[in-house]
C-alpha cells in the first residue's frame, strides 16, 4: 500500500520538520520515518473502519425509531437497504481488518460518537446515498459501488472528516488522497464470494519498497550538508538564506535519490520531486528546483558519479 510517491513525500515532510530543530542521526530518522509510514497504514484501516461505524450508527437510529412509543410511519417501516449492504457485512467480519485494529489499538470509540453522528448526516444527505436508497433494486456490485462513491465523492470532500483527521495526525490530510485510492482498490478487489479471510492490502508491495524508504531517509540525513552545498554552489545567483526552506529540503531529498538509486531513471526521480513541489511550493519554485536538479545531474554525470539513463528537460 505504501508506494514510492508517498515515501518521497513523507521523507520530505520529515526532513522539513527537522529544519528548525536539532537534526536527528540517521537511525533516529529511520525510526521516525517508520512510525510515520505506520501511521499512514493505520489511516487506511481507520477509514475502512469508518464505514462500519457509520453503518452501526444507522442501525442504532433504526432501533431507536422502532422502540419509540409512537413511531412515525417511516420509523415503523424503515428502509434497511443501507444497513444490509453486503460489502459492509464482509468488512465487518474481515479478519485482517479486525486483527490489525486489535493489535494496533485503533478504532472508533464512544468518544467519537458526535463525529460519527455528524459524518452520518453528511452521508445520508448526499446524492450518492439518496440514489442508492431510491433505486428499484440493488446488486452486490451496487453495494460496493455505494461505498466507492461515498469514500471518493462524499467523505473525501467532507470538512468534518478533514478537521477530525488533522486533529488525529497533522499529515493525514496530506495522505488521504493516496489512502483513498487504495481503499477504492480494496473495495474493487472484493467479490460476492469473499469471506472473512479476504486479505487487505499489505503495508508494502514488496521488500524493495521498504528498502527504498529506509535507504532514502538515511542517505538524505547523512549527506544533507553535502547536498546542501551542491545546491548552493549550483544556484550561484542565490544566497543560501534566500532559498526557501521547503525548496531546499525537496532538492536535498531529490539528490539523495538521484545519487543513491542508479536503477531509477533520472527523469522519474526529478519529475517525482517536481510533483511534490507543486503541492508544497510555488510555480516559481518548481521551475527553480527543476533547473538546479538538472544542472547538478549534468555535473555528476560529467564527473562519472551519476549513471542515469536520461536527464529531464
Amino acid at each position: 500500500m505504501i508506494n514510492r510517491a508517498l515515501i518521497r513525500t513523507k521523507t520530505v515532510q520529515l526532513m522539513y520538520s527537522w529544519q528548525s530543530n536539532p537534526q536527528p542521526d540517521s537511525e533516529q530518522a529511520l525510526l521516525q520515518q517508520r512510525l510515520s509510514l505506520q501511521k499512514t497504514f493505520e489511516l487506511y484501516h481507520w477509514l475502512l473502519l469508518l464505514s462500519i461505524e457509520i453503518t452501526k450508527y444507522a442501525i442504532k437510529r433504526i432501533e431507536i425509531g422502532l422502540n419509540k412509543m409512537r413511531p412515525t410511519a417511516e420509523e415503523s417501516n424503515p428502509n434497511k437497504r443501507f444497513i444490509n449492504n453486503k460489502f459492509y457485512k464482509q468488512l465487518l467480519e474481515n479478519i485482517s481488518l479486525n486483527d490489525f485494529a486489535k493489535e494496533n489499538g485503533i478504532g472508533w470509540t464512544d468518544d467519537d460518537e458526535e463525529f460519527i453522528k455528524e459524518i452520518y448526516g453528511v452521508v445520508i444527505n448526499s446524492d450518492v446515498y439518496k440514489e442508492y436508497m431510491a433505486a428499484p433494486e440493488v446488486t452486490y456490485e451496487d453495494d460496493k459501488m455505494l461505498w466507492r462513491k461515498l469514500y471518493r465523492k462524499v467523505l473525501a470532500l467532507s470538512p468534518a472528516l478533514e478537521n477530525y483527521l488533522e486533529d488525529m495526525d497533522l499529515y493525514w490530510n496530506d495522505d488521504i488522497e493516496t489512502v483513498l485510492s487504495f481503499i477504492e482498490k480494496t473495495i474493487k478487489h472484493f467479490t460476492p464470494d469473499s469471506d472473512a479471510t479476504e486479505l487487505l492490502l499489505p503495508m508494502y508491495r514488496d521488500e524493495t519498497d521498504r528498502d527504498f524508504a529506509e535507504e532514502l531517509i538515511k542517505k538524505a540525513v547523512e549527506h544533507q550538508e553535502e547536498y546542501r552545498q551542491m545546491i548552493v554552489e549550483t544556484a550561484k545567483n542565490w544566497e543560501q538564506d534566500r532559498i526557501a526552506t521547503m525548496d531546499m529540503v525537496i532538492m536535498i531529498v531529490a539528490i539523495a535519490e538521484i545519487v543513491n538509486f542508479p536503477a531509477i531513471p533520472l527523469s522519474v526521480s526529478i519529475n517525482e520531486y517536481l510533483e511534490i513541489a507543486k503541492v508544497y511550493s510555488t510555480d516559481k519554485s518548481k521551475t527553480f528546483i527543476n533547473g538546479v536538479l538538472d544542472a547538478i545531474a549534468e555535473r555528476l554525470k560529467k564527473s562519472g558519479k551519476l549513471l542515469k539513463v536520461a536527464i529531464v528537460k
